[in-house]
């Protein structure tokens, strides 16, 4: 087993969280892995985070692991378009015991969505949605960001092609360009981990 691999598999998930996993691969909607998980609950326990933003409710599982890290009174905002993720992501919260008032899981177009959220209000923002609009949602992410809060991209590395020259396809290039524009962004203080799909990570001066 290399060194990447037993770090991925350091951290066993909740048994809840592995429900919600096998079934986010059923609906198609791929689960953050056990280690990019666990990075999420540790950025969140971080900054105490009682007011996160989740771009991409999938079923629930990636949801479960920043609410393992927030305080008791912390509230998730899910955003999904997908009434079937929805659906699956609040049968994990239940199952989970969270209570209904910790999570608000809002249908529509995050593009819109995000929108109507609160400037400064949020002590992270994840994105883990369509990758075409990736470039909206952080800039909208970047605006309900709090100073000191973070910034979490999943899929950064997408596959391994990102960090290969020659993978110039639409969407590789896209997450290619947006990870050089961000490590640029005098707004942010930027780190891209290669946990799982490859982790974007800023925290917002």
């Amino acid at each position: 087993m290399s060194s990447l691999a037993y770090a991925e598999d350091f951290i066993t998930p909740h048994p809840v969280i592995e429900q919600a996993q096998r079934r986010g691969e059923q609906l198609d909607a791929t689960p953050v892995s056990n280690a990019a998980g666990a990075t999420l609950r540790l950025l969140a326990a971080t900054v105490s985070a009682r007011h996160v933003v989740e771009v991409g409710t999938g079923a629930g599982s990636s949801g479960l692991w920043l609410l393992q890290g927030m305080p008791r009174d912390g509230i998730l905002t899910s955003i999904d378009i997908d009434p079937e993720h929805q659906r699956a992501a609040r049968e994990a919260y239940a199952a989970a015991g969270i209570p209904s008032q910790r999570t608000r899981v809002i249908s529509g177009d995050a593009g819109q969505v995000l929108g109507r959220l609160t400037d400064g209000a949020y002590d992270l923002v994840l994105v883990d949605a369509d990758k075409e609009g990736y470039p909206v949602y952080v800039e909208q992410a970047i605006r309900l960001l709090r100073a000191g809060g973070v910034l979490v991209l999943d899929n950064m590395l997408w596959h391994d092609r990102v960090a290969d020259p020659a993978s110039r396809d639409e969407l590789t290039t896209l997450l290619r360009d947006l990870g050089k524009k961000l490590r640029a962004d005098e707004r942010l203080l930027p780190l891209l981990l290669p946990v799982g799909d490859g982790l974007f990570v800023a925290v917002r001066r």
